[in-house]
């Protein structure tokens, strides 16, 4: 896939009209979920306002010089099975689909797009899993096993050498629980970045947003479909770039 690169985009500004131009009453607004700032703007149908997709400036408190990061990054998403409620007797969540997408840190660009299916052993796709991430049980009966995915993460994308960053750090302990239980080996090396937190960082938030509202105040398309993990770690990768652009980059674990 070819590489798109965030273009930089004008931050703006919810108009006095919404906000009273009160910092802390704009601050909040953009870090409300969709349906709230409808209501709270008087607008309970049709899409957000306009005066709420826009950022605040991106304003970094620790800013690196570019010239420090260099290499490749890895970018992880992961889809597991899930349910509406408790997980049935004697099943628990396991990784469904690994999303990665490569990120060239010097040109702060993305170079590709990849996604691997994978087989459970311990649960069964519900339908409420379906509906949430498209896949389905035949297609993950298809999949690998999960140790061979985690082979697959080192041998084919140098997770061990290479730093990695997902939304959130749900990722990163699902995979440690899940290696934990199946006597697989951590393919991830030490360095981890929090792509959400420093989102939220550089962006001033007082919460950290979810990847589709972060991708709305950035000003950035959403592609694909949510709840994919190629998709999403594609996307995510393009909230890394301009988290870069920032100069708001940083490791957030090690170990």
């Amino acid at each position: 896939m070819s590489d798109i690169l965030a273009r930089p985009r004008r931050a703006r500004r919810p108009p006095p009209s919404a906000t009273g131009d009160d910092p802390e009453a704009i601050n909040e607004m953009l870090t409300l979920d969709p349906g709230t700032a409808a209501r709270r703007s008087g607008r309970t149908h049709g899409p957000l306002p306009r005066e709420y997709r826009w950022s605040t400036p991106c304003r970094v408190r620790t800013v690196t010089a570019m010239s420090e990061w260099t290499g490749l990054l890895n970018v992880v998403d992961v889809e597991a099975t899930c349910w509406s409620g408790e997980p049935p007797a004697g099943q628990r969540s396991e990784i469904i689909e690994i999303g990665i997408t490569v990120v060239d840190l010097a040109t702060r660009t993305r170079v590709s797009k990849h996604g691997i299916i994978v087989r459970p052993t311990r649960s069964t796709v519900s339908d409420f899993c379906t509906e949430l991430t498209t896949l389905t049980q035949e297609q993950v009966d298809a999949g690998i096993e999960f140790g061979e995915a985690c082979r697959l993460l080192a041998s084919e994308f140098a997770a061990g050498e290479r730093p990695w960053a997902s939304w959130g750090d749900y990722d990163r302990k699902q995979f440690r629980a899940q290696c934990a239980a199946t006597g697989v080996d951590y393919p991830f090396g030490p360095e981890h970045t929090n792509a959400k937190q420093v989102f939220a960082e550089a962006y001033d938030l007082r919460r950290r947003p979810g990847m589709d509202h972060a991708l709305r105040i950035a000003g950035i398309p959403l592609e694909g479909t949510h709840h994919r993990g190629d998709d999403d770690a594609w996307n995510i990768g393009a909230l890394v770039v301009e988290v870069l652009g920032c100069g708001g980059w940083r490791v957030t674990t090690v170990g």
